[in-house]
C-alpha cells in the first residue's frame, strides 16, 4: 500500500497520530513514529505548547520557535499543527541523523523549508530573532557544545526559552548497556552539574531540570503509551529510580 492510500487508511485515528503512523509503517528508518516514542513526542510538545503560550500571553502563531537539528521533521510537524511559527534547519551533511542525508517524508510532503547550516554553532539567524528554541536529541552530537549554546543564546530573545531533551545522561541503565553493546551513538553523556555549567557560561537560567525515559520506547506499541507514559513520568519524578533514567529534560530562560 502507497504511503496516500496510508495516510487516508489511517484517517480512522486522530489526524496527527494517524499521520505520523502511516509514515513510521512506509519507512523503516522512521519505524520508532509507529510506536510508543511518537506519544513521547506528542507529549513534550504538548507541554511545551502549553508553558510558551501561557509564558507568552498570545497565540501560538505570534510565538516564533527554531526547531535546530530537525532530522526527519516530526519536532517541526508538530509544533506547527499547534500553529506556532516555526523554523526549521539542520546541519547541511551526508550524515543519516541531518535532515539532507536521509529520507524525509514527513518534510517532503508537508513541503517544509529547512535552513542548511554550515557549521552547528553558526546560526544565519539575526540576534534575538526567537521566542524559543527546541534542541531534541541535537547538542550532544556537536563538536562544541559550549559554542552551540552561545549561539542559540545569541538567536532567542531576553527571556527566551530553550528547551532540551534527549540529552543522554551518564549515569543512564540504557546508555551503560549500548556502550558494553559497543554502541557509543552519543559523543558525550551529562550530568545535571555539566548542564548548569553549560547554561552559566551561555547566560541562562534554569528552569527545570528533570529525569526522563526511564523505559526503552522505540519498540513498544503505541497502544502502551496510555499506561506506559505516566508511569514513567512518576518513576523518573518521585523515586529514586530516576538517577538511572536515559534523559535529562532541560528548560532554560535567556537572561
Amino acid at each position: 500500500m502507497g504511503l496516500g492510500r496510508k495516510l487516508q487508511h489511517m484517517l480512522v485515528m486522530p489526524e496527527e497520530e494517524g499521520f505520523l503512523t502511516a509514515i513510521g509503517k512506509s519507512y523503516p528508518s522512521h519505524r520508532f513514529l509507529a510506536n510508543n516514542t511518537q506519544a513521547v513526542y506528542v507529549r513534550y510538545v504538548d507541554e511545551l505548547s502549553s508553558l510558551l503560550t501561557a509564558r507568552y500571553q498570545r497565540p501560538a502563531g505570534q510565538i516564533t520557535v527554531l526547531d535546530w537539528g530537525c532530522g526527519k521533521g516530526q519536532i517541526s510537524y508538530l509544533l506547527r499543527r499547534r500553529g506556532f511559527q516555526v523554523t526549521s534547519c539542520d546541519v547541511e551533511s551526508v550524515a543519516q541523523d541531518s535532515a539532507f542525508g536521509q529520507n524525509t517524508p514527513i518534510i517532503d510532503h508537508l513541503e517544509l523549508s529547512v535552513i542548511p547550516l554550515q557549521l552547528e554553532s553558526e546560526l544565519p539567524f539575526g540576534d534575538s530573532s526567537f521566542d524559543c528554541v527546541v534542541s531534541f536529541g541535537v547538542l550532544e552530537h556537536v563538536p562544541s557544545d559550549e559554542d552551540s549554546m552561545k549561539q542559540l543564546r545569541r538567536v532567542l530573545k531576553p527571556g527566551g526559552q530553550l528547551f532540551i531533551t534527549f540529552l543522554p545522561y551518564f549515569l543512564s541503565w540504557t546508555q551503560a548497556a549500548a556502550r558494553r553493546r559497543g554502541e557509543a551513538y552519543h559523543d558525550r553523556l551529562y550530568s545535571r552539574r555539566r548542564v548548569r555549567e553549560l547554561a552559566r557560561g551561555s547566560r541562562f537560567e534554569v528552569e527545570s531540570l528533570r529525569f526522563g525515559q526511564l523505559f526503552p520506547k522505540n519498540s513498544v506499541p503505541l497502544s502502551w503509551s496510555r499506561y506506559l507514559e505516566p508511569l514513567d513520568r512518576v518513576l523518573c519524578g518521585f523515586t529514586p529510580m530516576r538517577h538511572f533514567a536515559t534523559n535529562l529534560e532541560v528548560m532554560l530562560t535567556a537572561i
